[in-house]
């Protein structure tokens, strides 16, 4: 497919969570290399630093990603293992019907049985739900 990884970094001062600025630098830097960036991967709560992103965190993937018709791959299967009473999870999704400039936010969202709703980690069970995905590609992906 030719695909490649574009990373980026996140910010241990920040909690973990990654600020608007290193989006955008990677993204142009992507774009230097003549590069189309075409998804970013989010795994919230992290694994294996246990970090939970603040809806303020998501709101700026959220709405980077909408912006620049980038797909966001939203690794939630850890939704239920938050083990803080400071931090609480807030799905992609939420985010996504609730604020503004994320309208039209492309995202799949990954779940997990085996991570949290059974708590069997030896099980392996899970699904992914897709919002303002393209019905071809939707269809492309019943397939598998």
């Amino acid at each position: 497919l030719g695909a490649r990884q574009i990373g980026y970094y996140l910010d241990e001062d920040l909690g973990w969570a990654v600020a608007k600025e290193e989006l955008q630098t990677r993204l142009d830097d992507a774009k230097k290399q003549g590069l189309n960036v075409k998804a970013l991967a989010m795994i919230n709560p992290g694994n294996p630093t246990g970090q939970v992103l603040s809806r303020d965190d998501l709101e700026v993937i959220c709405k980077f990603c909408a912006k620049n018709n980038i797909v966001l791959l939203a690794d939630e299967v850890y939704q239920r293992n938050v083990y803080t009473e400071e931090k609480t999870f807030t799905s992609a999704k939420k985010i996504a019907l609730e604020t503004p400039g994320c309208e039209c936010l492309q995202l799949v969202s990954f779940h997990s049985t085996s991570k949290g709703f059974i708590g069997e980690c030896g099980r392996r069970g899970g699904y992914m739900e897709l919002h303002h995905i393209d019905p071809y590609v939707q269809t492309q992906l019943y397939k598998l």
